[in-house]
């Protein structure tokens, strides 16, 4: 069974254990999901089943925007609730301070990704060095911070709405936050809102060929060429230019990739219903 769908993943488990349960509910063993969320964030989670993972990486799937509330005072190495090691009484800002300290973080930033990340060194993953209390030496990332919204503040708690470029990560804009107030801070609630057009819908079937971020060619040859996985030629396609695009014969979904006069098939055979 293909099929592409957001869901709501809950708090206090991860997105692997969220994708078992949906697997579980729609009795089906072949399935994933794009864009991991922390065990304690909740919100847009987009699962596929059967082929349909293998369309993951063509999805439009930023910006991303989320909500979150930063909890002001408090320390954790994982700059989340999850692994709080001290609680500090913090003075009270004034909201003026929370908007301009906010809105200062708009346009690009550059910074470290936190140490409990599923980003890899050496092979494995950083949170689990970190969960071995072992170095975890990451490379600064740039992420564009396209907007940013005050949302509440009652004290020690702010409440905000980003909207940032894929690969960012709000628990690290969430400690620049603090830093800047010049306090401790982790983020005590994160929701993702959506991904690019993706959002939560009840589950509801989505057709991936709206959501493709690589354009539609045609193929103008004998289209059993393609159905059968043969050796295409340039001057059969509508547009020649190098590049990926996806074609659909028969509900059949083909992505190629062009480069001068080779033609690659990048997917092929990917039943769309």
């Amino acid at each position: 069974m293909n099929r592409l769908f957001v869901v709501n993943k809950h708090i206090n488990i991860s997105s692997n254990g969220y994708l078992s349960r949906i697997k579980r509910k729609y009795k089906t063993k072949k399935a994933g999901f794009s864009g991991t969320l922390d065990p304690f964030a909740c919100g847009c989670l987009i699962v596929a089943f059967g082929q349909f993972p293998k369309l993951f990486r063509y999805l439009k799937k930023a910006p991303k925007s989320y909500k979150a509330t930063l909890w002001l005072g408090a320390s954790s190495p994982s700059l989340d609730i999850e692994r709080v090691e001290n609680i500090k009484d913090v003075k009270i800002f004034s909201q003026k301070e929370i908007k301009e300290t906010l809105n200062s973080f708009k346009g690009e930033l550059t910074y470290l990704p936190p140490k409990f990340c599923a980003k890899k060194i050496g092979g494995r993953k950083a949170y689990e060095l970190a969960r071995d209390d072992k170095e975890v030496a990451l490379k600064e990332i740039t992420s564009t911070i396209y907007d940013i919204e005050f949302l509440n503040y009652s004290h020690p708690f702010v409440s905000f709405k980003v909207t940032i470029s894929e690969g960012g990560y709000i628990r690290s804009l969430g400690h620049l936050i603090a830093e800047k107030l010049k306090v401790d801070g982790a983020l005590s609630y994160l929701e993702r809102l959506n991904e690019g057009e993706f959002k939560f819908d009840d589950e509801k079937l989505l057709d991936p060929t709206k959501y493709l971020k690589i354009p539609q060619n045609k193929y103008l040859g004998d289209k059993s060429d393609i159905l059968l996985g043969r050796k295409l030629k340039k001057q059969n396609l509508q547009i020649q230019e190098n590049g990926e695009y996806y074609i659909v014969l028969d509900n059949m979904l083909t992505v190629i990739n062009i480069m001068d006069d080779k033609i690659k098939y990048e997917l092929n055979g990917v039943k769309l219903c």
